[in-house]
């Protein structure tokens, strides 16, 4: 039986203060009201009163801040963040063809140059995913943020091949953090009501970024002629601008993110009811326009903590890696939530999303890379055979006999990859607007079978056309089915795990992506069947998998 500030909850209340159901609810109003109605024992109707020492539930007093200015402010960031995610993991798509002469890249070469961002991805998903569990989303999001922008920055003035792809590893390395923690983090400041919705809505700004990219390119690529900086030991031409502006809206981004508070629920998690508290409150004044203190939730349940730094460490926080204890508890700490996830009842989705990622980004990202170098090469071969048809296999191997370098890029290819970019609009709205009646395993099984169906098709297109038209639909179910799965990831998870197993799945999927990238490299001009069969192999199998999924968004956030 507990007792809080002398009422019994045992329901002696009306003893203690009075007969009527009226002065009870006078002596009470300073606490928490629930939504449930409870009959009095005179047959009135008063509502029950949370009085107990557990307070409200994380879900209830995100709800009691209600959806307004602050969860758009947030969405808008976050929804950046992913755009900005897609700029940088394709920005090589564009300076592969642009920078081939400069660099006298063969399609070794290119393939290297684009696997390594994805090998920094592999690497860097893992480690920002146990920092982001153990230390807090926002900091270490901030961190790879500004890691990702000022190697970005500095790869524009790289002078020799090996610096750059040095530099685009850490530019992976970075990016990777932020894409494996922004969904997690505007997950976790959105009630279950609109959970799903607001995730679903980051699809769009992958689009825009999708969009934005070829829009940047068209503007500043084609400047060569008017912008060109050579001297005796520095060279500086515009594809080294692109690259330099599409770095730029990292920082500006981790800057920004400055200004948000760290996820309440992480706090909670760690047991910073006040902090966490603080927020909540600070999201209720911004969304109404009202004062703290008519905020209606006083108190927080407490819950067991799973992050046993701070069991440990008891009222003080060490969210911060300062000395070398603190590495060795953080070592240790991240070690312990890895195996966590290989246990029951984490085991089967964590292996689930693990294979899922590791298909759909193998052939996402891989055919993301090379679609304009692709575009490029058919543009190419129009141009010297009109009236002539032939496959992508058949285009590959004609142009890898000619030995002549020519870093042009066709005005239509960036029209091309523009429109693949706008043909992703219907699905981008099609997912937050239908994910509550479709539900979210549709997507993820439509939209995987359905590209695997598409890959295949590569196979046998015989022009341009044909080729931009199953490009735009191949990104358009291919994008849509990534953010699902990051969708779905914040539901299959609880807090303490939650960063991390999305890292541990992110790494599989760069592997897939660096794998992918590697082969394509090689195969394109060999025997590009094999690389279009396997591709559509993975993605057929990933669909399969997805079949079983647990069912999400049904419930509040562990």
């Amino acid at each position: 039986m507990v007792v809080i500030g002398g009422i019994n909850n045992s329901g002696n209340a009306r003893k203690h203060y009075g007969s009527t159901a009226e002065e009870v609810n006078v002596e009470l109003h300073t606490f928490d009201q629930s939504d449930k109605k409870q009959e009095s024992a005179n047959g009135n109707l008063i509502r029950s009163l949370d009085f107990t020492a557990t307070g409200a539930s994380f879900d209830r007093a995100v709800e009691s801040t209600g959806f307004g200015k602050f969860h758009i402010l947030h969405l808008l960031l976050c929804g950046l963040i992913y755009l900005d995610t897609a700029v940088e993991i394709t920005i090589l798509s564009f300076v592969v063809p642009a920078a081939k002469c400069d660099f006298d890249m063969s399609s070794e070469d290119a393939g290297w140059l684009n696997a390594a961002p994805m090998l920094g991805m592999m690497f860097g998903s893992y480690f920002w995913g146990c920092l982001a569990d153990t230390r807090g989303r926002k900091g270490v999001l901030i961190a790879s943020l500004l890691l990702d922008g000022v190697c970005g920055i500095a790869s524009s003035f790289a002078q020799a091949f090996p610096i750059f792809v040095a530099l685009r590893f850490f530019c992976g390395f970075g990016i990777t953090g932020a894409m494996g923690i922004v969904f997690p983090y505007l997950g976790e400041f959105q009630c279950t009501k609109y959970r799903e919705k607001v995730l679903g809505w980051m699809e769009l700004f992958w689009t825009g970024g999708i969009i934005v990219l070829p829009l940047f390119a068209w503007g500043i690529i084609p400047l060569k002629d008017f912008f060109h900086i050579e001297t005796t030991y520095f060279w500086y031409h515009s594809w080294n601008m692109f690259v330099l502006v599409c770095s730029l809206p990292a920082v500006m981004l981790g800057l920004w993110l400055m200004w948000f508070p760290e996820s309440p629920k992480f706090l909670l998690e760690c047991g910073e009811y006040d902090q966490a508290l603080e927020i909540l409150r600070h999201m209720y004044c911004v969304n109404s326009g009202k004062t703290f203190d008519q905020y209606p939730i006083r108190s927080l349940r407490e819950k067991e903590h799973r992050v046993s730094v701070i069991s440990i460490q008891s009222t003080r926080s060490v969210r911060s890696v300062k000395t070398p204890k603190d590495v060795k508890i953080f070592i240790k700490e991240s070690w312990e939530q890895t195996t966590i996830l290989f246990k029951t009842p984490h085991l089967k989705p964590t292996v689930l999303t693990c294979l899922i990622q590791f298909g759909l980004t193998s052939g996402y990202y891989t055919l993301m890379m090379w679609f304009p170098e692709l575009f490029n090469r058919f543009d190419k071969f129009e141009i010297l055979h009109p009236n002539e048809t032939a496959s992508v296999c058949d285009v590959s191997a004609i142009y890898e006999t000619q030995h002549v370098c020519d870093d042009n890029i066709d005005m239509s290819v960036y029209m091309h990859t523009l429109i693949i970019g706008i043909a992703c609009i219907p699905t981008s709205f099609w997912l937050p607007l239908c994910v509550h009646r479709l539900g979210i395993k549709f997507f993820l099984v439509f939209c995987l079978l359905t590209s695997g169906c598409v890959a295949l098709g590569f196979y046998f297109v015989q022009n341009s056309f044909q080729n931009l038209v199953l490009s735009a639909i191949f990104e358009a179910l291919t994008s849509l089915g990534i953010s699902v799965v990051y969708c779905v990831m914040v539901d299959l998870f609880p807090t303490n795990l939650r960063v991390m197993a999305c890292a541990l799945a992110m790494t599989f999927g760069r592997g897939g992506a660096l794998f992918g990238n590697l082969i394509f490299g090689f195969l394109i001009d060999l025997n590009c069947l094999v690389p279009v069969v396997l591709f559509a192999s993975f993605l057929y199998i990933s669909g399969i998998l997805c079949l079983f999924l647990p069912k999400t968004g049904q419930e509040e956030l562990d």
